[in-house]
């Protein structure tokens, strides 16, 4: 019996994926990773790993919903794309706060010139402190930051590997 557990765990076959990692919100997931020119897997990692897909998540830090957006963050989304009656609430409404972190990774995307890895640092560790690393020729500085990014990239391949028809590949 453990040996079939410790296979399952090392193979990670979908339907065993699926159990360990649900996927929600597969529709917007999939619309505004199309819509912000993401892979959607990418999308369903970042909210898997900031909050297990609860959207009334809440950090610490004040980050709130799927995608973990600061209030502050969000404003100036909302403000960017058009929005003009901004509320702290709206984080927990699953599909603003996908737009919004979608908008968001994307646009992190095209600022690293579409290092996925250096957009992932920035969505988790902000975009100054990688920015300084950049301009200091340094990697990423902060441990929490380097698991963050490779547990993002390991979580892709599990939703992309799991969820591929629901995520339109």
């Amino acid at each position: 019996m453990l040996g079939a557990f410790v296979y399952l765990q090392r193979t990670e076959p979908p339907w065993y994926a699926r159990l360990w990692y649900p996927l929600r919100y597969s529709t917007n997931v999939r619309v505004y990773a199309s819509q912000d020119h993401l892979d959607p897997a990418l999308l369903a990692a970042v909210i898997e790993a900031e909050s297990k897909f609860n959207s009334n998540a809440e950090s610490s830090a004040g980050a709130v919903g799927l995608m973990q957006l600061t209030p502050s963050t969000a404003k100036g989304i909302a403000q960017y794309t058009g929005g003009s009656r901004f509320r702290v609430s709206d984080l927990t409404n699953p599909d603003i706060n996908i737009r919004y972190g979608a908008w968001y990774l994307g646009h992190l995307l095209v600022h690293y010139h579409g290092g996925e890895r250096l957009a992932l640092a920035a969505y988790n560790a902000g975009q100054d402190n990688v920015d300084r690393w950049q301009s200091e020729h340094v990697g990423i500085q902060f441990k929490e930051t380097r698991d963050y990014v490779a547990k993002v990239e390991r979580l892709k391949e599990i939703y992309r590997r799991a969820y591929a028809s629901q995520l339109g590949y």
